[in-house]
């Protein structure tokens, strides 16, 4: 353990990122299952700095957009950053940046190369982000996240993934409908081989259901099933 960290603070300090608590950041590599298997170490699994990463970067990436191109409208805005922080970019970003050496798994998901899955290498690359902005804010970010972002076309490759939570959420403005909103209903399975169940709420009423083995990908098969039945 003592020798991950030494390797981490080396990465960090070639990287010219400069951080306050090591073991605040240590924590955004450790995974869910390999809490699971090791209670006896008492640690926090890396969900939290997640779900801090993943607004930071909503954030960031639309104060970027907005600063280098101008004339870019909201709408089309709102796709670009939707194709910059999806699934398949996060991965790729983690993998650029070898991240996953440094990623604390249990040993059915090492068995099942849950170090190569994007969802995984997405949530890791996500609690880094939240990780550094509580150490430093975002300043300490913008070297880092400016060299990823630098050139925002290059993430529309991935438009060939259709995002339906964006989809829907321009047909529910469309539609003049007010609120939108995503609902955990079920978490299934080993820590290994979670499945989840979310349910996207319009106006306070269920209009779709989905399942899949992250959240993010149960809310995009929610999205899609609100879609068919909204343009019935």
């Amino acid at each position: 353990m003592y020798n991950n960290c030494m390797k981490l603070q080396h990465w960090l300090k070639s990287h010219s990122i400069e951080i306050n608590d090591i073991q605040l950041i240590e924590r955004a590599f450790v995974h869910r299952s390999y809490k699971h298997e090791h209670p006896e170490l008492k640690l926090e699994d890396n969900q939290r700095l997640e779900f801090i990463g993943d607004a930071v970067l909503q954030l960031w990436s639309a104060d970027f957009l907005y600063a280098q191109i101008p004339a870019m409208d909201e709408g089309s805005m709102t796709k670009l950053r939707a194709q910059m922080v999806c699934e398949p970019s996060l991965a790729q970003f983690a993998r650029q940046l070898e991240l996953a050496q440094f990623l604390k798994l249990g040993n059915g998901e090492i068995q099942d190369n849950g170090q190569d899955r994007d969802s995984t290498l997405a949530d890791l690359f996500e609690a880094f982000i939240g990780a550094l902005y509580l150490d430093g804010g975002l300043d300490a970010l913008e070297p880092l996240l400016s060299g990823l972002f630098k050139d925002p076309n290059a993430f529309k490759s991935f438009g060939q993934m259709v995002d339906y939570k964006t989809l829907l959420q321009e047909y529910v403005q469309a539609e003049d409908r007010k609120t939108i909103d995503y609902v955990l209903l079920n978490t299934d399975g080993p820590s290994n081989a979670r499945s989840f169940e979310v349910a996207v709420r319009i106006d306070g009423m269920i209009y779709g259901k989905g399942k899949g083995s992250s959240k993010k990908r149960a809310e995009q098969a929610a999205a899609q099933e609100a879609i068919g039945k909204l343009v019935k």
